[in-house]
């Protein structure tokens, strides 16, 4: 793992690096770990956007006034990725009422803050943030990826770092290859050999991470691997003539697999003048959210003073 120096907070927009939020994971951690009698003025839980407004104090404390925005997966169920494999995250239960009830307070929490928050009815949030990356690298800026999925690796160029922000776990390019054993723009090619048990992708049966790993390091890409799989036979692996045969054999699975870790870097879904600089808080919106939230005391004295810095 490629550990980089702590980045000063920013304070030059022009030339800040563009930050990318991988929103719903936070939401989600929060909603496991914080216990549901953490109840808002009308006795529903907010314990979600309780954990996810104290990863926004720490985040924004950094980024500020970079250019942000906030993606949260809305395409649960529907995504394109359904429509290519039904049983794509079928191992997932649905989220209950209550659960979504607080990704609408926590997208809300975020908009009042004066930050983009963007969700798909066809995309994934890997995919908002694909094409954000893209974007930005075409203007000359790197990108920040907050996030703790691993498939947002292959998004990593140079200059840009995967970001684990809670644990502070960062990755720049070299950081992913020391970690997951191919180049970022392998990444998918590597899911796809491999499977993802947490989206329900299946893989080449006796073929991991690190072997799948193996593999690409020799062939570079897929497309080289099915040219030359009596080459994977030879390759210095154990088993390595029943991985050919296996990868034969699964082809077409294979292929289907990598439609679905490829991160969509190029939506339709996002307007092409889509501006993610801050806009400044709406003190209105932020005062009743934090009364239903019941953000008072020593909580509401920290979001007052981030609010204060937000507007100077």
């Amino acid at each position: 793992m490629s550990i980089v120096s702590a980045e000063a907070p920013q304070t030059d927009s022009d030339n800040a690096p563009v930050w990318l939020v991988d929103s719903s994971i936070y939401v989600f951690r929060a909603w496991f770990t914080l216990p549901e009698g953490i109840t808002d003025r009308e006795g529903e839980p907010v314990n979600a956007v309780v954990g996810f407004s104290e990863f926004l104090l720490r985040l924004l404390i950094h980024l500020h006034p970079a250019p942000v925005a906030f993606a949260f997966d809305q395409s649960l169920g529907q995504s394109y990725r359904h429509e290519i494999y039904p049983a794509y995250k079928a191992n997932r239960p649905p989220a209950p009422e209550s659960l979504k009830r607080q990704f609408r307070l926590c997208r809300a929490l975020v908009r009042a803050l004066g930050l983009t928050e963007l969700g798909s009815s066809r995309y994934e949030a890997d995919d908002i943030i694909g094409t954000l990356a893209t974007r930005s690298r075409a203007l000359g800026q790197t990108v920040r990826l907050i996030t703790a999925d691993k498939d947002l690796t292959q998004l990593v160029g140079p200059g840009d770092l995967w970001w684990e922000f809670a644990q502070d776990r960062r990755l720049d390019v070299r950081g992913v290859e020391k970690k997951l054993g191919v180049r970022p723009d392998q990444v998918a090619d590597q899911l796809a050999l491999a499977g993802d048990k947490v989206d329900n992708i299946p893989g080449v049966p006796g073929i991991g991470m690190a072997t799948a790993a193996r593999i690409l390091r020799k062939f570079g890409d897929l497309e080289q691997v099915f040219a030359d799989l009596d080459g994977v036979a030879r390759l210095h692996i154990r088993g390595a003539a029943r991985l050919s045969g296996l990868i034969r054999e699964h082809e077409h699975e294979i292929r289907m697999a990598r439609r679905l870790t490829g991160i969509h870097c190029d939506i339709e879904d996002l307007p092409a003048d889509l501006d993610i600089r801050p806009t400044g808080p709406d003190r209105a919106a932020l005062d009743a959210l934090f009364e239903l939230l019941n953000f008072d005391g020593p909580r509401r004295v920290r979001w007052e003073a981030l609010l204060d810095r937000l507007e100077n």
